[in-house]
Order: structure tokens, then C-alpha cells, then sequence
């Protein structure tokens, strides 16, 4: 692990998160938390338990590997969701373990019930609607079929739910498309029925969706971002305070990024600092180096824009971001010294940095950003 900088992860912020969602979502609608990608850069084992601390029993992962670490994390505890890849070799762990996945092609569906068959354990699957996002899913023409072979297999198979996802639910451009996306979600479930077959749970929403399209909560929302304290977008934010009286922002930021201050020197006015030419000192400066860079996940597009926290004082990143490291100017900070804290994403004596403002200067989103940050990084609950 590398000593750095740390990710410290509130428990309190995420909590209230949850319970916003819950009190928006009604008692009846699960809650799963998508850790996929890291848990969006918070850790993966140390968010997950926590989440776990504060009432989630549900998670939502992107392949096996991310769905291990849940498992060897918090057991049979919580229900796992696969909702991507699984490799044909991971399929006889994902069903002995009653681990739930996607299926979203024929091929799929067809090994799961053959490994389903030597194990003697069903395998618990979600069928995946191509509703218009054109990524993986059954098309609509062949959701009769789907089902036929569910009834047919069904002493293997365990059809424990119906899903798709929408494409592009955060931006009030995409209403249309999302809308006929409803539509052709609901002619699956219907075509279902009419052959007398129906999920235990219905399930299409993300974060976006549950916010901006009520009506796709059914029986599970599969929330990601918004759990983290950040909205899918300005537009689902927007629309969110305009249905409120009170316009206040109900997320907390459960995550902070914090670092130190690893040397201090003073630069003359006419020096280049760092790379090449892309900073000239234009008057007498003090530069602080700080052991962080893209390797880490501090984006080098923040070069000669990037903002850091040191002694309640916004500092500017000038020059190029290094592999390792990047230089702030510290001219106005005084006594400012090695070891001194650095806050990349957090709060500082009043001041904050959020992920969004990151995003803002280097044309990145939150989820991008977030992802981004290594994972050699220590994650730690805060108390």
C-alpha cells in the first residue's frame, strides 16, 4: 500500500444517503449498492462492509472478480449481483455460491443450465431486456422464446429477475428515448406473463432513472453514484430541487482524498517549474511538491489547473503533473512545511474541494474521476 495519500470513507455521510433514498424510494423498493469499478474508487472490501453496517444487504458488481470480494467479505450474508462478464470457467463458483447474474445472451443462458444440470444447484439468473441501449440484452422478438426455455429448464434455472438498463436517463435530451425504452420493457414483462412466467422482481432503474423516471423503481433500484453524495448530473439535481419547496442538496460526500506536502523550496521569478514549458514563475514563488500523480489517479489534464486544500488556503497545481508527483503554489500559505495536509477531494477548515469541481476543469465525469483513483491507495472508515 502505498503511504502517500488515503481515501478516508465516511460512514455518517453515506448513511444519511441511504436513508434520503429510502424515504424517496418507499419501504417496498430494494436498495442495491453498485460497487462496481472499486465502489466507484472508495474500495471495494471496505466499502462494501460498511454499507453493509449501515443496512445494505444487497450489492451489484460488474464481473467475478468484484463479486469475490464481496462474497469473501460479508459471505452469505448479502445478496451479489453479477450484472456483466463471467467467464464460462467462473460459472460452476457463481452458482455452487448462489451468486445472481445476468443473462443476456443464449449461449449464456445455455452453459448456466449445463453447469446447473453437474452441480445439482439451480442458477439464480436476471434476464436482460435490450430495451434501446444496444449494449446486451434479449431483443423482444426473442423474449417468447427466452421464456418457453426458462419454463422448460426450470428445475436449473431460477428466474429471479427482469432487468434492462437506460441509456442516458441522467439528461432530459434522451426523455423520448428513455420513455420508448419503458415501453419496450414492459412488452417484455407482458409477453412473459402471456406464457405464464413472471420474475420474482422487476428491476431496470439506476441512480438517474429512480430519479428522474419514478416509475421505474419496481421492486429494486440499482444505485450507484447517488450513494457516493454525488448526483448523476447537474440536470437530475435540477430536477430534483424543483420539486422540493426547501432547494437544499439532501447528499453528503462520503469520500475524502488527503495527502501531505512532501518538500518545500522557493522558485525565482522566469523559471519553468516541473516538464517542459507549460509554467513560468512570473513573480518570486513558493512551490510545494506533493507525492501524488496520474499514476495515482490525479488526472494529468489538472496540470496548470488543479486545486488542493493546504492550511485553509485553495492552492493552485502549476506545471505538468508528473507519474508521481505534482507542485502547487504555496507563495501565500505561510510556514507552510513538509508533512503539512493536503486535501485533493474534501473539506479544510471551511473550505472544499468536491469531485465535481475536478470534473468542471478537465472535462471529465464524477464517475471517471472516481474510478480512477488507484487502488493501492489505503481506504479508511473514519469514525
Amino acid at each position: 500500500m502505498h503511504k502517500n495519500s488515503v481515501i478516508e470513507i465516511n460512514p455518517i455521510a453515506h448513511k444519511e444517503n441511504i436513508d434520503f433514498l429510502k424515504k424517496t424510494f418507499g419501504k417496498k423498493v430494494t436498495l442495491s449498492s453498485v460497487v462496481k469499478g472499486n465502489a466507484y474508487g472508495h474500495g471495494l472490501k471496505e466499502f462494501s462492509a460498511m454499507a453493509f453496517s449501515n443496512g445494505i444487504t444487497h450489492f451489484s458488481v460488474f464481473d467475478v472478480e468484484e463479486a469475490k470480494i464481496v462474497f469473501d467479505t460479508l459471505g452469505n450474508k448479502v445478496t451479489v449481483l453479477i450484472m456483466g462478464f463471467v467467464a464460462d470457467d467462473d460459472l460452476p463458483w457463481v452458482i455452487e455460491n448462489q451468486i445472481e447474474f445476468f443473462v443476456f445472451e443464449r449461449y449464456r443462458l445455455a452453459k448456466a443450465t449445463k453447469e446447473a444440470k453437474k452441480l445439482k444447484k439451480k442458477a439464480i439468473i436476471h434476464i436482460e431486456v435490450e430495451t434501446g441501449m444496444n449494449r446486451t440484452g434479449f431483443d423482444l422478438k426473442t423474449i417468447s422464446n427466452v421464456a418457453k426455455y426458462l419454463i422448460k429448464e426450470k428445475d436449473f434455472i431460477y428466474f429471479k429477475g427482469l432487468c434492462t438498463h437506460y441509456a442516458g436517463a441522467e439528461s432530459i435530451a434522451n426523455y423520448y428515448r428513455v420513455t420508448k425504452q419503458i415501453e419496450i420493457f414492459n412488452k417484455a414483462e407482458a409477453k412473459m406473463s402471456a406464457l405464464g412466467i413472471q420474475p420474482e422482481i422487476k428491476h431496470s432503474a439506476c441512480s438517474a432513472a429512480s430519479m428522474m423516471f419514478p416509475e421505474t423503481r419496481m421492486d429494486l433500484v440499482r444505485v450507484g453514484i447517488i450513494q457516493y453524495g454525488f448526483w448523476p448530473s447537474q440536470e437530475v439535481l435540477v430536477s430534483y430541487l424543483n420539486s422540493k419547496k426547501i432547494k437544499i442538496d439532501p447528499l453528503q460526500r462520503v469520500i475524502s482524498w488527503k495527502s501531505e506536502v512532501m518538500s518545500v523550496k522557493r522558485v525565482k521569478s522566469g523559471e519553468f517549474v516541473g516538464y517542459g514549458t507549460s509554467y513560468m514563475a512570473r513573480n518570486n514563488m513558493k512551490i510545494a511538491t506533493i507525492p501524488l500523480g496520474y499514476s495515482h489517479g490525479y488526472s494529468r489534464t489538472l496540470s496548470n489547473q488543479g486545486k488542493v486544500l493546504i492550511d485553509g488556503k485553495c492552492c493552485d497545481v502549476v506545471g505538468t503533473i508528473n507519474m508521481n508527483m505534482l507542485t502547487v503554489d504555496v507563495t501565500e500559505v505561510d510556514n507552510v512545511k513538509k508533512g503539512d495536509e493536503v486535501v485533493l477531494i474534501g473539506d479544510q477548515e471551511g473550505l472544499t474541494l468536491s469531485v465535481a469541481s475536478f470534473s468542471d476543469l478537465s472535462n471529465l465525469l464524477n464517475y471517471e474521476l472516481l474510478t480512477r483513483i488507484s487502488k493501492t491507495i489505503p481506504r479508511k472508515i473514519i469514525k
